[in-house]
């Protein structure tokens, strides 16, 4: 959470209402510089290695270095991004990312770099870019109000882009002029700004009544609550697809303007740009294209165009034509991922958001770096233009993805839930207290039964997302009427926390399952203690070690 005084009156329609809130535009300014670093960076990362082997694998392998690390590590960075404060993650992972840069820029200096060398350095500088992925995205939401969080994420992806149109063109003329020493010198120092703006940005965090999770069961409870959540599994599937598939442009960009353009480093840094200017003018289109087409129309013309751009990129020798295609495919991949980042955004509330986040980028990044791979040997075994035709084809086809992993309909994130009260209790418990069993009495009209138990399929989603398990509904068979949802918490710290992570929309849902009780008792709640270790003493002279904290669990009526 974070301090919006008087920008909390700002209309918040339009794409560049983010940069209105002073935060969010002095780190968005810094990041379009140290995009730009990263792009000249990568261009001579790219160039170097083509330099130093005419290998097609060699050279794929560069993209891969740089992405894999996401796929690895992205998980704990996301635990690490809600459990710490996200501006301190972020610093620590630009201070990695610049020890490697670093690193690249001196051994480049002194002629000491191999190709192993070269992409064990791509992969150091891409475990920043993995551990700052998470705290960067999720931090979005702590700068703008949830309406701004669309536009402030379209705008992020321009920063890049913006940097794409230029980054590679002036990434190019550096390596032509003075060598990929010169592109990794220039990243360096252009992560300065963005360094000064994260450590000015005025952060204020609000304390949590409940003590921070440690970072195993963190990392467990975020794959629980993806494991649970329909709309973002869909989500990265068709983007693990989708960047799997798409991947090969980026990958094969050298090749194409080594050997089917017949260019060099300043070809390929041209090259780039054209994707990169599409990808600005896709950022700046995707506002008129949520509104006029849901989410699965527009992922399937993002792809259907991508393929048809990645034909033309295969089948053309004429720099212009190459350029317009990949301004054509710039804009479909930045539009088809913004879907996809803002699908997640939107899905995630904020106690999960790193963590949802990070498997994203883990997801859609390890298609890449995967895809990258296979594509480099799919070039090595039958050309570019083979591989990137293959690519096409099979980005044509993942339209129909749509068919069996719709696209989710979300149009409002997922706000958090007022903090609840802790229940009354009477048995003294300490945090480490369980397992704890947590029965539900419903009274419900035999004519309603079916949506009743419709409505509980969902009320077993966001138990078991938000820390529940061994959920169950039972119908009592000798009285129709009662039913029972039951299921349990490891400890009752555990259902403390299970308790306060619903959203409102979570809440509604379990108000709707409440509406269908019938009679003139409220619902019937019993919270149970299964072994209740630490809140029995089993002799007399053995100490309560309860004493210092009490808790508690009882039996109540309603919530």
């Amino acid at each position: 959470m974070t301090d919006l005084p008087k920008a909390q009156t700002f209309r918040v329609d339009g794409i560049t209402a983010p940069l209105r809130y002073a935060a969010f535009r002095h780190i968005w300014l810094a990041s379009l510089l140290s995009n730009l670093g990263i792009l000249i960076r990568n261009v001579g990362a790219a160039w170097a290695m083509t330099e130093m082997t005419s290998s097609a694998d060699k050279v794929a392998l560069v993209q891969t270095a740089f992405m894999v690390p996401v796929m690895l590590i992205s998980l704990l960075a996301g635990a690490i991004a809600d459990m710490y404060d996200r501006r301190l993650v972020a610093l620590a992972a630009l201070c990695i990312a610049l020890c490697g840069t670093t690193a690249l820029t001196a051994l480049e200096w002194l002629r000491l770099t191999t190709p192993d060398l070269l992409l064990a350095l791509c992969f150091l500088v891409g475990s920043g870019a993995a551990l700052m992925g998470p705290a960067w995205q999720s931090s979005v939401s702590e700068q703008v109000p949830a309406e701004a969080l669309p536009a402030a994420v379209a705008l992020n992806a321009i920063s890049f882009n913006i940097a794409r149109s230029f980054g590679p063109a002036i990434g190019g003329i550096v390596v032509a002029i003075a060598g990929a020493v010169a592109a990794f010198a220039l990243n360096a120092v252009l992560y300065v700004p963005l360094v000064v703006a994260l450590f000015l940005w005025k952060r204020v965090a609000e304390p949590s009544r409940l003590p921070r999770e440690h970072l195993t069961r963190a990392i467990v409870s975020g794959v629980r609550y993806i494991t649970n959540s329909p709309s973002i599994k869909v989500v990265l599937t068709r983007a693990m697809a989708t960047g799997a598939i798409g991947g090969s442009i980026s990958a094969l960009l050298p090749l194409v303007a080594r050997d089917l353009l017949h260019g060099g480093a300043q070809t390929y840094g041209i090259m780039l740009g054209a994707f990169g200017l599409g990808a600005v003018i896709g950022a700046l289109c995707i506002g008129e294209m949520r509104k006029h087409m849901s989410g699965e129309a527009a992922v399937r013309a993002c792809t259907l165009a991508m393929g048809g751009a990645t034909a033309a990129v295969a089948m053309s020798r004429e720099p212009i034509l190459t350029a317009t295609a990949l301004v054509l495919a710039g804009a479909m991949w930045m539009m088809v991922f913004t879907l996809f980042d803002i699908g997640v955004q939107l899905s995630a509330p904020r106690w999960v958001a790193g963590r949802s986040l990070a498997v994203y980028q883990a997801s859609y990044s390890g298609g890449i770096g995967i895809g990258s791979w296979g594509w480099g040997r799919l070039t090595d075994a039958a050309g570019v233009e083979i591989a990137l035709l293959v690519s096409a084809t099979l980005m044509l086809l993942s339209a129909l993805l749509g068919l069996w992993l719709r696209m989710p309909r979300i149009n409002a994130r997922s706000e958090d839930g007022e903090a609840l009260a802790d229940p009354e209790v009477r048995l003294p418990l300490t945090h480490r207290s369980g397992p704890l069993v947590v029965e539900i009495e419903y009274r419900v009209a035999p004519d309603n039964a079916r949506n009743f138990h419709n409505v509980m399929q969902g009320v077993q989603l966001f138990r078991q997302r938000n820390g529940a398990y061994g959920w169950s509904i039972a119908r009592d068979v000798a009285d129709p009427e009662l039913w029972t949802e039951r299921y349990h918490c490891p400890t009752w710290l555990d259902y403390l926390r299970q308790r306060n992570r619903s959203t409102q929309l979570e809440r509604a849902l379990d108000q709707q399952a409440m509406a269908f009780h019938i009679g003139p008792e409220p619902v019937r709640i019993r919270r149970m203690l299964e072994r209740p270790f630490g809140s029995v003493r089993w002799k007399e002279d053995v100490p309560d070690r309860a004493a210092d904290e009490l808790l508690a669990v009882d039996c109540e009526r309603g919530k």
